[in-house]
């Protein structure tokens, strides 16, 4: 059988000569330009990069400008006069610790607790015994906000369940931290007398007369997005103070859930592998290095609450693991308590030489910052070593309402509301 070549092709390879070398050369040139700029600018690194700058900051700046907006309407005349009677049920350790949870969960913010709460012992107000267990509530009522956080993931399941385990693991943290601690220092006083022997030593130390808030850069750097916020509200939609922070609390809340839609999305992308890398070896190399980055980190950003909730959505996306961040959370946990304590330093530089009702007065708040720092130190000292438990019960309450995910939602309404309100009104129904 004669197999005939169709002469069409026969032609067409005849009517192509061989390139040159030179040619060769040129075409193959510009084949590898064509296979750089094919990928195109949406495909960049440096492009991931700065969407993930940009939604970094719209998430710090949308954590703090919620705090900001609910502490407008903590702080209005009106509401500022049920805080003060609220404090007046602080005289059951219980209750104590109730309003703790539930004024910083409601605020957002661990460090407005715990100063409001310096200032009223410093007046006299509450004393010192009734003040240590409000600190307790409010190291439980923070992490509130890393659980909202991560929320954000509830759409996929297995997101959602590394997310929510990243972030329940504060709160269990600071929940066992508080079973252990609390009946101890209602015995034996481990965080009353040993604050108060610091407070005496470290009592009119005159060169912390700086306001460390003036060192705030991350403030710094959110102010103009604040300022603009109020600028809309107060100046142009003309809003009374307590409704201008309803509004920037709502808004704020939607831009948290765009910060986090976009920082998944990045870390989803091009980005995942190279930050994954990063982080092991370089922040979150090993447990020492990652407990100092969340202590300095928090010490800098003055706010243990955007730290953690920081690093919720790394983990979501699979680029920490629980175990990696846990130091860094207990790290963090003693970082925010540095505002406070160098706040009570400069108080009690001031006091220096004044009256003695002044001194007293800056004594106390010396012991309820350094009482919120050895509470913070010592469930660091107890459960570092045993970090398998807060972890496990982390891992698993997180597998579990990755299942049913209205557990989340439950379990921050039962822990950081119902109980809290609960426990008050029977603490001191009459």
């Amino acid at each position: 059988m004669e197999i005939t070549i169709p002469q069409t092709i026969s032609q067409d390879s005849a009517a192509r000569p061989d390139p040159s070398p030179e040619q060769a050369f040129d075409e193959s040139a510009l084949l590898g330009r064509r296979a750089r700029v094919r990928p195109g600018w949406r495909d960049s690194g440096w492009l991931h990069g700065l969407i993930a700058l940009a939604a970094v900051y719209l998430f710090i700046a949308a954590i703090e400008m919620m705090g900001g907006g609910l502490k407008i309407i903590a702080t209005d005349p009106a509401s500022r006069q049920h805080l003060d009677s609220i404090y007046a049920y602080t005289h059951n350790p219980f209750s104590a610790l109730c309003i703790g949870i539930l004024l910083t969960a409601i605020v957002q913010s661990s460090s407005f607790t715990t100063t409001f709460v310096v200032g009223l012992v410093a007046g006299g107000q509450i004393s010192l015994a009734n003040a240590i267990p409000v600190i307790m509530g409010a190291n439980i009522g923070t992490s509130v906000t890393n659980l909202l956080v991560s929320l954000a993931h509830l759409r996929n399941r297995q997101e959602f369940r590394r997310s929510l385990a990243g972030a329940v693991v504060h709160d269990i943290f600071n929940v066992l931290t508080v079973l252990v601690v609390m009946p101890l220092e209602l015995g034996f006083g481990i965080l009353s007398r040993p604050a108060h022997a610091f407070a005496d030593w470290l009592e009119g130390a005159a060169f912390f007369t700086t306001d460390p808030k003036k060192f705030n850069f991350v403030k710094m750097a959110i102010q103009p997005l604040g300022n603009a916020m109020k600028w809309l509200l107060r100046d142009v939609l003309n809003l009374s103070a307590t409704w201008a922070g309803a509004v920037q609390s709502i808004l704020s809340v939607l831009l948290l859930f765009v910060a986090l839609y976009m920082l998944v999305k990045v870390l989803q992308g091009l980005l995942k592998e190279r930050l994954a890398g990063l982080f092991s070896k370089t922040l979150f190399r090993n447990q020492g290095v990652s407990f100092f980055v969340g202590l300095f980190t928090t010490a800098a950003v003055q706010s243990s609450s955007v730290t953690t909730s920081l690093v919720v959505p790394l983990v979501g996306a699979g680029v920490l693991k629980v175990r990696q961040i846990f130091p860094y959370t207990l790290g963090a946990n003693i970082g925010t308590t540095v505002t406070a304590i160098l706040g009570a330093l400069a108080l009690a530089a001031i006091a220096s030489g004044t009256t003695e009702a002044a001194m007293t007065a800056a004594a106390f708040a010396l012991a309820v910052a350094f009482s919120h720092l050895l509470f913070n130190v010592y469930g660091t000292v107890v459960f570092w070593p045993l970090k398998f438990i807060p972890i496990s019960l982390a891992q698993g309450y997180a597998k579990l309402a990755a299942e049913r995910r209205i557990l989340a939602a439950v379990y921050i309404l039962v822990v950081f509301f119902i109980i809290p309100v609960g426990i008050i009104v029977l603490a001191n129904w009459n």
